[in-house]
């Protein structure tokens, strides 16, 4: 089975009460793929500027990450973001966003990608999304990301999106602002009337809910003792749900919940430290290890 990701591919300035860096590797697609390589091959399709480092380039390569698909801009400038975090780790403020190619990024899906079964559609423009989806040939499962800037400025093509998808994937106010219940149950349920048969909302240090038509299952977040970089968690957790279900090849509900303590599991390696330092150097082993402990705190 193949994982297909679109998104986008940054290099991001991060200062957190525990130290600052200046244009590390990131962007959604590279946090997801990252994660969704420990369990298998992963399609990257993102757009980058001429001024992208070979050598992060080859740090993807060498991860099992097909990078076919990443197109580079001649004269073109790479994504930049800088935000800087509370001193409670809880909120930041973004400090500047430079979207340059990204800011008209068309996704071309090569040839060899278009026969992907599992597709992530990260965080974009939804007519961007939706674009992909035309490209693509009878995929078996798709699952969207999205935020609040979409779902006030471009809510008829994210509400035609929801209908197209298998499955969408916000945090607790995105749920609330697309919704306008101020209820997190209500707003899930709320969600899955609109198209996708499985919606998870992320609350961050607490955790995440899955819902679908049978029932609702919430799970904890793993406690981290020592949280240095909160960049990219939602992303990596994404990466490693779409690929635990890609490895599998199913959707039932014993994989999918299988698959959030996962993306659980995961999210709590990438705050550990600064960029994708961390989840791009995680072994297999370090991964089955906090996921025994995560299965034995959930155990009654």
């Amino acid at each position: 089975m193949s994982l297909l990701v679109v998104g986008s591919i940054a290099y991001d300035s991060i200062k957190t009460p525990h130290g600052e860096v200046y244009e590390v590797l990131g962007g959604s697609a590279v946090y997801f793929s990252l994660a969704a390589r420990q369990f298998g091959p992963v399609r990257l399709v993102g757009v980058v500027g001429e001024d992208f480092r070979p050598r992060d380039v080859d740090f993807l390569k060498q991860r099992d990450v097909d990078t076919a698909g990443l197109e580079t801009v001649a004269g073109g400038k790479t994504f930049r973001w800088s935000g800087e975090y509370s001193p409670d780790m809880n909120s930041r403020e973004t400090l500047s966003v430079e979207l340059n190619v990204f800011e008209d990024f068309q996704p071309k899906i090569p040839d060899s990608f278009r026969d992907s079964p599992f597709v992530f559609l990260a965080n974009g423009a939804p007519g961007t999304q939706i674009a992909v989806l035309d490209q693509i040939e009878r995929p078996k499962f798709v699952m969207a990301d999205t935020m609040d800037l979409w779902i006030q400025t471009q809510r008829a093509d994210l509400i035609e999106l929801l209908r197209r998808i298998d499955g969408l994937l916000l945090n607790d106010s995105e749920a609330h602002l697309l919704t306008d219940r101020p209820n997190v149950i209500a707003a899930g349920k709320a969600i899955l009337e609109m198209g996708p048969k499985r919606v998870v909302i992320k609350k961050g240090e607490h955790g995440a809910i899955l819902f679908t038509a049978e029932e609702i299952i919430p799970l904890p977040a793993y406690p981290v003792e020592s949280v240095r970089d909160p960049t990219g968690a939602g992303d990596s957790f994404a990466g490693a749900l779409m690929g635990h279900l890609t490895k599998r090849g199913a959707v039932d509900r014993g994989v999918f919940k299988e698959a959030l303590a996962h993306g659980t599991i995961m999210a709590s390696t990438t705050v550990e430290d600064f960029g994708v330092d961390r989840i791009g150097n995680l072994t297999a082993v370090e991964i089955e290890d906090r996921f025994s402990r995560f299965r034995g705190f959930l155990a009654l």
